[in-house]
């Protein structure tokens, strides 16, 4: 019986490790992309100060608002890549 335990614990840790992986690898591939955010949709303060957190841009597709999304589609959407 303890060693069935020991076993399905080093399963859960396995997996959890390789989730972790998974989500930080993801993170990775993800961009800042500039000028395509609704208004009230942006996930972030404003780059020009218009105000200090996310959902609260006033208008569509503000320079200076970002959505976070795949790598590669900034552009398609018609956005610009930050930092």
């Amino acid at each position: 019986m303890k060693t069935n335990l020991s076993r399905q614990a080093l399963i859960a840790v396995a997996l959890a490790g390789l989730a972790g992986a998974g989500a930080a690898h993801a993170a990775d591939e993800n961009v800042k992309c500039y000028g395509i955010a609704k208004a009230g949709q942006n996930d972030c303060a404003s780059t020009t100060g218009a105000h200090d957190c996310a959902g609260q841009a006033k208008v569509d597709g503000d320079k200076g608002d970002f959505r976070t999304v795949p790598k590669g589609t900034c552009t398609k959407l018609g956005g610009v890549v930050g930092e």
